[in-house]
């Protein structure tokens, strides 16, 4: 027995390649039973599309160009007076069932030209073969735009990873800069520090020189102007202390946001390491459902 890992791997392969794949579109002759009768007619294959959606456009197509409508009894479309021009210049009556099969529809579809004359092989060949190819064009019509939404679907996917990416991308940027940043805040209030402390170291020298003076002074003019002198110099030397606290913070803020940084970069480079092989695998999907489209468009 084969493990089950092995098992799944082989599932997920056969999944992808019936993803991918793009199945063929026939058209045959056959006998379709409509009501109680059998009327020659042909048969038209049409892989993966959605039955309602597919029913809808062969009701347009039918009535497209006639005041006909089409009359559905359980599945059995009939429309009086229809006109195909790619088949006939003259209305038609047209009788048709759209067939859900597993991964495909099967659209049978019997062509009377005249009172009890269908399209067939004793008809002639010219009618049957504008028929048939009526019949496929549509069909490849169908399938086309199923193939399309698959690869609008994937393009999306792919885009929002490209975004994703970019969004990485530009973070990491924004962090190298603001490191950068921060380094020039740290060396501009580094030399902020250094000439504010020399100013403080000058200011209390002179506060203890003026407070001295201040101690021998007699009481008058020349002493309150003293004390008002001093009382300057200590807010000075407050105003240096405050702004020397200020820089102390703004250093303190510019290392915590390098060490952020430092942290979230390596982080950010594996995610976009992670989301590069994402969009390289995404990349491959999206190229399949390209060939794919490609290949139906060439049937």
């Amino acid at each position: 027995m084969k493990p089950i890992k092995s098992i799944l791997v082989l599932a997920a392969m056969a999944s992808s390649s019936f993803i991918f794949a793009q199945k063929p579109i026939t058209v045959s002759e056959d006998s379709i039973l409509f009501g109680v009768s059998k009327l020659p007619g042909l048969a038209v294959t049409i892989p993966q599309v959605n039955y309602d959606k597919t029913q809808k456009n062969w009701l347009k197509e039918l009535q497209s160009g006639t005041k006909s409508k089409v009359v559905d009894e359980g599945g059995e479309m009939t429309i009086f007076g229809a006109n195909i021009k790619d088949i006939s210049p003259n209305p038609i009556n047209i009788y048709s069932k759209l067939m859900n099969q597993d991964s495909l529809l099967r659209l049978l579809v019997s062509l009377e030209l005249k009172k009890d004359q269908y399209i067939s092989r004793g008809s002639g060949d010219a009618e049957l073969t504008a028929a048939k190819a009526f019949l496929k064009d549509f069909a490849k019509d169908q399938y086309i735009d199923f193939v399309k939404d698959e690869l609008q679907v994937e393009d999306r996917k792919l885009k929002d990873l490209n975004n994703e990416l970019n969004k990485l991308q530009n973070d990491k940027s924004r962090m190298q800069k603001s490191i950068q940043t921060s380094r020039t805040t740290i060396t501009t209030e580094k030399d902020n520090i250094v000439l504010q402390n020399n100013e403080v170291t000058k200011v209390t020298a002179e506060l203890v020189e003026q407070n001295n003076q201040l101690t021998a002074m007699e009481e008058g003019a020349a002493r309150e102007e003293k004390a008002a002198y001093i009382k300057d110099l200590e807010k000075r030397k407050k105003k240096l202390l405050n702004d020397i606290e200020s820089s102390e913070n703004k250093i303190s803020k510019a290392n915590n946001e390098i060490n952020d940084c430092d942290r979230d970069i390596p982080e950010n480079e594996s995610e976009q390491e992670t989301l590069r092989g994402k969009i390289a695998q995404q990349e491959g999907v999206v190229q399949k459902f390209t060939d794919k489209l490609n290949n139906v468009k060439a049937f």
